[in-house]
């Protein structure tokens, strides 16, 4: 389990409470730079922080509804993504009336809505042109631009070259295509 500095930990304190009371969301606090599946935080402190009885996160962690990542001692950690869960669980519970076998349906269906929010995020969210790569084996991903890659691409001088004579188009090959199309 990865130690973090009481002022880091801090911060996720600070997140997880915005979370608690709506004033952030899991989205949010992953683009500002927060790793929503880092386990931070004790039973205690999320018991504290989402308004929980220490013995219903047991219970929660049992019935796997919320599974925090454990220390090498074996003590519950939660992340920022528990905490969330947590939340919605109670919300939906307590105050929807769900069972406990559609609470987890419905956070499952939310997981994935917002886990494909985020996929269509970043196909989406590069602007004017794509860039594409392809590997040896023919594989192709679209990568973001960066400066770095326009700098680089600026630097590029192209010439073609014919292949020599008797060499087929199988041998294997130490050169790259770049190319772009724009989005339209």
């Amino acid at each position: 389990m990865t130690r973090i500095s009481p002022a880091r930990r801090r911060l996720y304190e600070m997140c997880a409470t915005a979370i608690v009371a709506k004033r952030a969301n899991l989205e949010g606090a992953a683009g500002v730079g927060f790793d929503i599946d880092l386990p931070v935080f004790s039973v205690g402190k999320v018991g504290q922080i989402a308004e929980i009885h220490p013995q219903t996160l047991r219970q929660y962690d049992r019935q796997g509804l919320v599974v925090p990542g454990r220390t090498e001692g074996g003590s519950r950690r939660y992340c920022l993504r528990d905490v969330d869960r947590l939340v919605q669980a109670q919300h939906l519970s307590q105050d929807e009336g769900i069972n406990l076998n559609g609470v987890m349906r419905i956070l499952e269906l939310e997981e994935e809505n917002r886990q494909l929010r985020h996929e269509v995020q970043e196909l989406t969210g590069v602007t004017g042109f794509s860039v594409f790569t392809a590997d040896m084996n023919g594989s192709i991903t679209q990568t973001s631009r960066s400066h770095r890659a326009r700098y680089w691409r600026g630097q590029l001088h192209a010439e073609v070259h014919a292949l020599p004579a008797g060499e087929s188009s199988s041998a294997q090959s130490k050169s790259m295509v770049l190319w772009h199309t724009a989005k339209h």
